[in-house]
């Protein structure tokens, strides 16, 4: 018996994604870039990020990289640090470890 199973894309583009915005904030690339990583305190990710870092800046020319941890993983980021990190950094990758 053949079954279908759909699959759904909770996510939508938001608006700076398809406009002007979005065309001046592209990123053209890593040399020089500030990376930002959240950790989402979990075990191990501190570990990826490190290892993440490093083949970053040794490979792809990234300048900088920030990390910061969440208090807990079953909880958001605080804003503050949102907004501190997306005024400091290029790009931001929140992670997932166990």
């Amino acid at each position: 018996m053949i079954q279908t199973l759909i699959l759904f894309d909770p996510t939508a583009p938001r608006a700076s994604e398809t406009g002007p915005v979005a065309a001046q904030s592209a990123l053209r690339g890593l040399a020089g870039a500030t990376v930002g990583f959240i950790d989402n305190a979990k075990p191990n990710f501190n570990f990826l990020a490190d290892d993440l870092a490093e083949l970053l800046q040794s490979r792809y020319g990234v300048a900088k990289v920030l990390k910061r941890r969440k208090s807990s993983a079953s909880l958001p980021a605080d804003p503050a640090v949102i907004a501190a990190l997306s005024l400091e950094c290029d790009v931001v990758i929140a992670g997932s470890g166990d």
